[in-house]
């Protein structure tokens, strides 16, 4: 991305108008007055806010509090994550990001230590709306040519016909690349929807395009004797339910059928979660909302992000998960924190290449 200037708007220029080819249960008429009636309902969100937080408290003390969430989970989340990816993850060969702003992407390239050290890569058709891009880091050391070309589309093309597989625009990238060894890769990052009904279909497609199978084309490209490496947020969930949400025991299953193996193994446990945060009633999502001695029953707390490889490419020599910043996971803590600003731990493991490959 290139660095633009910055643009100031007043706050209600921002707002969009609500559709009703998006959301046909709106009349023609709310949707011309989408822009109004959406300024006057924030304006109204906020001023309960603000009297519920004056009764509750007083505003010498949730004021300061909030500057505090504010700066450390808005205004320094970018300078945050990079600090902990230079410092704790600075040695990873390879580094997949979910959910990446543009301005990050621009922040680690230009970075002193993360863009010295890495290739920064980002998917073509990146995502200036939402905002949320899959990005991969690659160490230049070890991939010195950083991506030898995006296969994005290749996996897209891959998709089983007349079946609708909710990808957005940004959340994969799909790239090959060759170590200074000479050996070939596939790389991926993907980042899945809420429920993780995307997840088992762009891993089935990721594996049709490396065999070159993608729908019956006789002109794709044969990747079959590349490496595999696969971050994902999956987004799945310590109990699934059958079509609505994707069960963590239900893929491990699965891509344990397509030759696959994840740094948590063949069989993950259920209960081994990457996320454990809850939504408090200050934020407009209130079906969501939970009190704070509720958060372990109402909250999102679940096994979501997997490292996904082939099993005979690779064997796992240490696997850790980190929701501190500093290579360690605290259980039973909600996150993000002023000091780990994301909502999912860092996943990190160490492969070894098997024999079958040397």
């Amino acid at each position: 991305p290139k660095t633009s200037s910055i643009k100031h708007d007043i706050p209600f220029q921002m707002l969009k108008p609500i559709p009703q080819s998006k959301y046909p249960s709106i009349t023609d008429e709310e949707e011309r007055l989408s822009l109004p009636l959406q300024t006057l309902c924030c304006a109204i969100f906020d001023a309960i806010l603000v009297h519920m937080m004056n009764t509750a408290s007083s505003p010498s003390v949730w004021q300061k509090l909030k500057g505090d969430i504010v700066n450390s989970l808005n205004k320094q989340k970018i300078p945050n994550t990079l600090k902990i990816l230079e410092t704790t993850y600075g040695t990873s060969d390879i580094i997949t990001l979910q959910e990446v702003s543009s301005s990050f992407i621009q922040q680690a390239k230009d970075s002193a230590i993360l863009g010295a050290r890495y290739h920064v890569i980002y998917p073509t058709d990146i995502d200036p709306a939402r905002d949320q891009n899959s990005v991969i880091l690659l160490k230049k050391s070890i991939f010195p040519d950083g991506s030898q070309e995006e296969v994005t589309d290749l996996v897209t093309l891959s998709f089983d016909k007349g079946i609708s597989v909710p990808v957005a625009k940004g959340d994969l990238l799909a790239i090959t690349a060759v170590s200074n060894e000479g050996v070939p890769f596939v790389i991926c990052s993907f980042h899945g929807d809420t429920n993780g009904l995307a997840t088992i279909p762009v891993v089935d497609a990721v594996m049709k395009a490396i065999k070159g199978n993608v729908n019956g084309s006789p002109d794709t490209p044969d990747l079959s004797k590349h490496r595999l490496i696969f971050g994902l947020d999956a987004n799945t969930y310590e109990t699934g339910v059958p079509n609505k949400k994707q069960g963590v025991t239900e893929f491990g299953e699965h891509y344990s059928t397509l030759g696959l193996n994840s740094c948590w193994g063949s069989i993950p446990n259920p209960k081994n979660y990457t996320t454990f945060n809850a939504r408090t009633y200050l934020q407009p999502q209130l079906n969501k909302a939970c009190k704070s001695t509720d958060k372990r029953a109402y909250g999102d707390i679940n096994p979501k992000d997997f490292i996904l490889f082939r099993r005979d490419d690779f064997i796992v020599s240490k696997t850790w998960k980190d929701n501190t910043g500093d290579g360690t996971y605290t259980e039973n803590m909600a996150f993000p924190t002023l000091d780990f600003p994301s909502d999912h731990g860092i996943l990190a493991t160490i492969l070894t290449t098997t024999k079958k490959r040397l």
